[in-house]
């Protein structure tokens, strides 16, 4: 495209609406896949590249099991996840870094608070300050390091995109995609960040759930919908829509990016275009509801209330 070329608005996905005025729009894009894969809808361009951020951790940690590395299942989905730091998932990860012979300090992470409010209040309370274990990313991390050293890769430099670990997350992002990356950047933890489109994302999701029982993608799709709160959290979104909707596999990226996949084939991807994540929740559930999904049992997925003077005084609210 030429530089001179004006580029079309994305359209509206939500509205910000404060005490029934309607004062700012999210803008993005979308695709739903159809049970048999083909498109169903699309609005916006989700055929143009974006960097998935943290959606991407499935096909990452895909790349830790068919380095070798074994883990519980809850290991396994802690592996997949951006964790809120509560307690569970930091002993976790000490799990999965103790079992290769490493600790906290071969976490390449940079330091961080929980993501959990009440986590982060009490380590705060006690003396703690941000420290990489803490931080969303480090059971991702452990699983690369643990893998690496059960395969006697480097470990020092397990974030460079030429080690085999990343050459491996790499691959498998393609294959489950069946896109080649359009862009390598570097992610908010320091990773390796590859780009896809969403229509190669939700694609990728969609392809999780069909894996062959016992296939790497399909042990991680299956630890992470077994043991959700180990994915994000005991009070996040990713948790709750995947028990709200069992059999469905959920993951969130920075920058309001959300995949999911439905155990009926189907399968979605959202990015919303100014970044800010509390247009997510009600854009998934008004797709879902779409698609013959019960509101009342995923409101707390969609609620995105607005404060004035300390009041519910408005919402974020999807036009989709």
């Amino acid at each position: 495209m030429n530089s001179s070329t004006p580029i079309a608005p994305a359209p509206v996905l939500a509205e910000v609406v404060r005490s029934g005025f309607v004062e700012g729009y999210h803008r993005g894009s979308l695709v739903l896949l159809a049970p048999d894969g083909s498109v169903e809808l699309a609005l916006g361009t989700p055929e143009q590249p974006v960097f998935p951020r943290s959606s991407n951790k499935p096909f990452q940690a895909v790349a830790t099991l068919r380095a070798g590395l074994e883990l519980p299942d809850e290991l396994l989905a802690l592996a997949a996840a951006s964790h809120a730091g509560e307690d569970f998932h930091l002993a976790g990860v000490r799990a999965i870094l103790a079992g290769a012979g490493l600790g906290p300090g071969d976490l390449r992470t940079p330091p961080d608070l929980p993501l959990d409010r009440d986590s982060a209040e009490r380590h705060l309370a006690a003396g703690g300050g941000r420290e990489p274990l803490l931080m969303n990313c480090s059971g991702k991390h452990a699983g690369w390091l643990a893998a690496s050293a059960g395969r006697g890769w480097t470990t020092a430099d397990y974030l460079d995109p030429a080690h085999p670990v990343q050459l491996l997350a790499r691959e498998a992002l393609e294959e489950a995609t069946g896109e080649p990356v359009a862009a390598v950047g570097t992610d908010g933890c320091g990773a390796p960040l590859m780009a896809v489109s969403l229509v190669g994302l939700a694609r990728g999701f969609r392809g999780l759930l069909r894996a062959p029982a016992g296939s790497a993608p399909r042990r991680v799709a299956d630890a992470m919908r077994a043991h959700p709160q180990y994915v994000a959290g005991t009070a996040r979104l990713d948790t709750w829509l995947m028990r709200a909707l069992p059999g469905a596999l959920s993951k969130a990226g920075a920058e309001a990016v959300q995949a999911v996949a439905l155990p009926d084939g189907r399968a979605l991807a959202v990015k919303i275009e100014d970044g800010n994540g509390r247009a997510l929740g009600p854009v998934l559930v008004a797709l879902l509801v779409r698609l013959g999904y019960p509101a009342e049992a995923l409101a707390r997925v969609a609620a995105a209330p607005l404060y004035g003077g300390g009041e519910v005084v408005g919402e974020v609210r999807a036009v989709v």
